[in-house]
């Protein structure tokens, strides 16, 4: 499939699902380089939202969406969309909450994503992109892991995004819906959670290091990961929005591996801390021991390649951290 020059966004209706969390409202702010007519947000993504989009609702043109925004309401789904020409779809339960709670996580992430592609179905609209999970993968095979690898996940959060997109294929080539999935792999970055059960590796070592102690890795530190910033995945979003790709999905990956060591390594080194690491035994409960992507096919076929290096990435999020711990503690979804 060939790059082609894609839609403009300018004077459309875009509606952003879940568009108040972590990769929503960096989505928000990117989409208004775009110069759309209106940027609709159903569902703000947890009680971090009114922070997190601060800034954004300034713009007249963002706007929540009044009634409500649960993904099991149909009918409130139907009069979101209303005139919508992309549709962009952030709002599910995460890896531990779909652990914990099964039933809401196949409420959320399977009958939610089900309406919200009948939605718009109906709605006419010209664009899905839904937010899927390197987590679908389960344990790589290969050293980059591409669209291609088996789908082998073997938690539920994964299987989750597995059923989505089978029923996005089958939306498409029943009714014609056009959508690109974007696999995130490790997302980071400012506005991400930092307290509470659900945060990442990255919080749990940044709090360590607040603490006065040394980052804690399971293991030897030589498992790797694809770090990727969220303003990168901002980015993936308006570029999937706006390609004609279809019935495909793309990885959001940098191709680059960063072991655990290094990662805190990085963070002891940025935040000036004279802290060591502990190491303690790896646990058998870690789902995922390595996962690194491969971004070809995205730059490829939408134009998308990540900008942001894991240095200066840590460093924009360290500086927010600060500042928002600053302002006082809110619950963010991870």
């Amino acid at each position: 499939m060939e790059l082609k020059a894609g839609t403009d966004l300018k004077g459309r209706k875009l509606v952003l699902i879940g568009g108040g969390g972590l990769i929503g409202s960096h989505t928000v702010d990117r989409l208004l380089a775009e110069d759309p007519a209106e940027i609709l947000i159903y569902g703000s993504g947890g009680s971090g939202a009114p922070r997190n989009l601060k800034q954004a609702l300034k713009d007249p043109r963002v706007k929540l969406f009044g009634m409500g925004g649960d993904v099991m309401r149909r009918d409130m789904l139907a009069k979101a969309l209303e005139g919508a020409d992309t549709v962009f779809h952030f709002a599910a339960l995460w890896l531990l909450q779909c652990h914990e709670f099964p039933e809401a996580a196949f409420e959320v992430n399977v009958e939610g994503s089900f309406n919200v592609m009948e939605a718009c179905v109906r709605q006419g609209v010209r664009k899905l992109v839904f937010s899927s999970s390197r987590s679908l993968y389960g344990d790589a095979i290969e050293e980059r892991i591409d669209e291609d690898h088996p789908l082998a996940s073997e938690n539920l959060y994964g299987a989750t995004k597995i059923a989505a997109e089978a029923m996005l294929r089958a939306f498409h080539h029943r009714y014609g819906l056009d959508y690109a999935t974007l696999r995130y792999f490790n997302v980071y970055g400012p506005r991400q959670a930092y307290r509470g059960p659900y945060i990442n590796v990255i919080m749990k070592m940044l709090n360590a290091l607040d603490e006065g102690r040394g980052p804690t890795i399971m293991g030897d530190g030589s498992e790797a990961f694809d770090f990727v910033a969220v303003e990168d995945c901002a980015l993936a979003n308006v570029r999937a929005a706006k390609s004609d790709a279809t019935d495909r999905a793309y990885n959001v990956a940098t191709g680059k591996a960063t072991s655990l060591r290094e990662l805190a390594e990085l963070l002891i080194e940025l935040t000036g801390s004279q802290a060591e690491i502990n190491y303690l035994p790896r646990s058998a409960a870690t789902s995922v021991r390595s996962s690194v992507g491969s971004p070809h096919r995205a730059a490829a076929e939408m134009g998308f390649t990540a900008e942001v290096p894991l240095r200066e990435g840590l460093e924009r999020l360290i500086a927010w951290r600060k500042a928002d711990m600053a302002d006082g503690p809110v619950d963010r979804l991870p």
